[in-house]
């Protein structure tokens, strides 16, 4: 090459890779040059955008499903600048990367990354399993709609406040309720002054106006959001104040989450039966159970498991309930079933007021009676018990005397709401075992609704600590309502858990990667997260357990359209 444009080349380098990289970076420079004495000239050269750049994306803009990927195994304190460097060399669209979150509001560890055109996006599809740090990222196609899903506003308040170019956002989180304008101002401190003043603040609020305890702020430069990422977990009145590194597109989440809850007093309009769950709320006057009470408002199944050490062998399957308020919110306090009253005796005295992070825990010995009683909506003091809003035995609504049940129940991902719109009438143990299978009630559109008292922790090896797998889709809630009286789970069998299948996965194509193992399409559960989409999960019932190992071993790391499937058995 360097021959036939004329180029003279170092002779006297004795390396010879040195040679052929200096002899390249001459010849590339020769070709941009407009002296070149050939024609062998580079013309409208691509050019790579140095910097990422931030920005709003409206719902109603049309992304094209060509130019979008989705990345999976992202730290989780990764931000937009940290994926932007991981696709380095590629040009990402203006606003183009969305972190996702969970349904408690913190990220999943997952991202949605919008490029210019679909050439840039099969580039960044074959840096599938880079690393970042020490983690690999996985990285497949994604559809703009679902890009839009999570980056996409409507809220003229937000697209205000993200009008700003190139600003960098940071989130508070734990704000006092109470909290000014004034307040955060004065609390960050004239180090790092908000851009724009007020006008760079935006708290996040509920529908009525009520504050979160969320906020999001613009910083011109990153000094200042450095300065600022200093004060994570400073005071500010009674609470510290978490701050993170935040995204236009997270902005939108999180408003977006907040503005569509529905208000709590909204009750639920159809009724219908569902899954029937694995368990049923202990009742009785053996104190059996512990109530945990002052728990750190963050605190999950698994800081609780840890806290109880060696006494969570002695915990019943099912038997964690974290009990949240009316705003579906943690309360500070968690009931916890023992296998026997000793047991739950032995943990009291344990662990009273251990400590949790910075706080410490009490921990009470009482009756499955009594955590009903708090299940229900009741209250449970030093004067006593006083009862739920309304008795057990007018729980059951006339409307769907229809549906007969036999035991009351709480639905294995909530509890109460309005119990008598939630619980049927409770019956004798002698009756329930003669009674057909369990139905449990459970409201349409309870996903959207935030309107339970209580949460369960499903015990491994039944599934994993998240909730939220039970709520189907609309439409096929609504079908499962006009039909017959059968159950929606696989039948009793062999059970194997899909993780990580394309969203858009259907019985056929499962059916399809299971060919050959005697499987028809009521052995399949597509799971379904708490907004009604697909989980990316499903549960397969096999005839034998000897073919479900088998299905393991040979389909575990297979691919199933351009995913790899994790197959685990039940």
């Amino acid at each position: 090459m360097a021959d036939y444009i004329g180029l003279e080349t170092d002779e006297t380098e004795e390396d010879f890779g040195v040679w052929q990289v200096k002899t390249m970076v001459a010849i590339i420079f020769s070709m941009l040059s407009e002296t070149c004495i050939t024609d062998c000239r580079f013309t409208d050269p691509e050019t790579v955008k140095y910097k990422y750049e931030t920005g709003p994306c409206s719902k109603s803009e049309a992304v094209d499903s060509e130019t979008v990927i989705r990345a999976r195994g992202l730290p989780w304190q990764s931000s937009d600048q940290d994926i932007a460097r991981f696709f380095k060399g590629l040009n990402i669209a203006k606003g183009g990367v969305a972190l996702c979150l969970n349904a408690q509001g913190r990220r999943n560890g997952e991202a949605l990354v919008r490029f210019v055109n679909p050439e840039q996006r099969d580039l960044a599809l074959e840096r599938h399993k880079h690393h970042m740090g020490s983690r690999y990222i996985e990285v497949y196609k994604a559809t703009g709609e679902e890009f839009l899903k999570i980056a996409g506003g409507t809220s003229n308040e937000v697209a205000q406040f993200l009008s700003k170019e190139n600003q960098v956002i940071i989130r508070m989180r734990g704000l006092p309720f109470t909290a000014t304008l004034e307040d955060v101002l004065g609390f960050l401190g004239p180090e790092c002054p908000v851009t724009g003043g007020k006008e760079g603040l935006l708290f996040v609020k509920y529908p009525d106006g009520r504050p979160t305890g969320d906020a999001f702020v613009l910083f011109s430069c990153e000094e200042y959001a450095q300065n600022a990422l200093k004060k994570h977990k400073e005071i500010l009145g009674k609470r510290y104040i978490e701050l993170f590194r935040s995204t236009a597109a997270e902005v939108q989440q999180v408003l977006n989450r907040y503005l569509s809850t529905p208000l709590i007093p909204t009750l639920p309009t159809p009724i219908i039966p569902v899954i029937p769950p694995p368990y049923t709320i202990a009742a009785g006057s053996i104190r059996d159970c512990v109530r945990l009470r002052g728990l750190p408002y963050t605190a999950g199944i698994d800081d609780i498991l840890e806290f109880m050490g060696d006494a969570t062998a002695d915990i019943k399957p099912h038997g964690v309930h974290m009990v949240l308020n009316q705003q579906g919110r943690p309360s500070g306090d968690a009931f916890i079933q023992m296998k026997s009253s000793d047991r739950a005796f032995l943990v009291a005295q344990k662990c009273h007021k251990k400590m949790m992070k910075d706080r410490y825990v009490e921990v009470f010995q009482c009756s499955g009676e009594e955590m009903n009683f708090v299940l229900m909506g009741g209250t449970l003091n030093r004067s006593g018990l006083s009862p739920p809003p309304c008795k057990l035995p007018c729980l059951s609504p006339p409307a769907y005397a229809a549906f007969q049940t036999a035991a009351a129940v709480i639905p294995a991902e909530a509890a109460l709401y309005q119990p008598q719109a939630l619980l049927s009438t409770t019956r004798t143990p002698q009756a329930s075992a003669a009674a057909p299978p369990t139905v449990t009630y459970y409201p349409a559109q309870a996903a959207q609704l935030y309107m339970n008292y209580t949460a369960y922790y499903p015990s491994p090896p039944v599934s994993p600590t998240t909730v939220g797998y039970i709520a189907a889709p609309p439409a096929a809630v609504a079908a499962a309502a006009s039909a017959t009286h059968t159950p929606m789970l696989p039948q009793p069998g062999a059970l194997v858990r899909m993780q990580g299948l394309p969203y858009n996965t259907g019985m056929k194509e499962i059916l399809s990667f299971f060919q050959g193992y005697q499987l028809h399409t009521d052995s399949i559960l597509v799971l379904y997260n708490f907004s009604g989409q697909p989980s990316g999960e499903a549960l397969v019932t096999f005839p034998s357990l000897d073919l479900a190992k088998k299905a393991v071993a040979e389909k575990n790391g297979r691919l199933l359209g351009s995913r790899y499937i994790e197959l685990y058995l039940v």
